[in-house]
């Protein structure tokens, strides 16, 4: 999944730390999150959105399908 919440972060002028705060949570989330290796619980994406006063789908989008013929390293 992919997320926009470094970008959301800056605008906001807010350190990972001040974001993990907000949230709740450790700053280690947050840079899983952001770094797309962890993908949050629906509860902590509704968290995300209310602080941002953004809709989940603004911040969250999903990765796209490979296409016909592509490899997927596995």
């Amino acid at each position: 999944m992919r997320n926009t919440l470094p970008e959301l972060r800056r605008e906001h002028g807010w350190s990972q730390q001040r974001l993990a705060d907000e949230l709740g949570v450790t700053r280690q989330t947050v840079i899983s999150i952001e770094k797309g290796r962890f993908d949050p619980s629906l509860p902590l994406a509704f968290r995300l959105a209310a602080v941002f006063g953004r809709a989940i789908e603004d911040i969250f989008s999903p990765d796209p399908e490979p296409g016909p013929g592509a490899t997927t390293g596995a």
